[in-house]
């Protein structure tokens, strides 16, 4: 599994809903939803830094698979979770959602399921 580069979003399905699921502010929902972000990912076997770019702010976050990490939201929330590798795909759950990266092609594909709504994203490597 080689997640490392530079990914654009290029398409995102059900987003809106997704948010508005996870509680986050209809203010930052609605930003959300005109920016495409742009993620960096390093990656060095099983520690990670993943950087999220967007125009209004970016974030970083650091974690070593199948260890428990605290993670910042747009807003500032914080949660905990755990990211873990599982036949090549990096899977992330929480109490509120399970998240799915897969690499397929030249696409970073991320599956995020939160109760009955499942958002997709679709990144480019650039």
């Amino acid at each position: 599994m080689d997640f490392n580069g530079t990914w654009k979003v290029y398409y995102e399905e059900n987003l809106e809903e997704f948010l508005k699921f996870i509680g986050a502010p209809h203010l930052i929902a609605k930003m959300r939803k005109e920016i495409k972000p742009v993620k960096v990912i390093e990656q060095n076997d099983k520690e990670f830094t993943c950087t999220i770019k967007t125009p209004v702010s970016t974030k970083v976050h650091s974690f070593v698979l199948g260890k428990e990490t605290e993670i910042s939201t747009l807003d500032g929330r914080k949660f905990k979770c755990t990211m873990r590798e599982e036949n090549g795909k990096m899977i992330t759950e929480n109490e509120k959602y399970t998240s799915v990266q897969e690499i397929q092609g030249d696409e970073l594909i991320e599956t995020i399921t939160a109760g009955s709504v499942t958002f997709i994203s679709k990144s480019k490597r650039v």
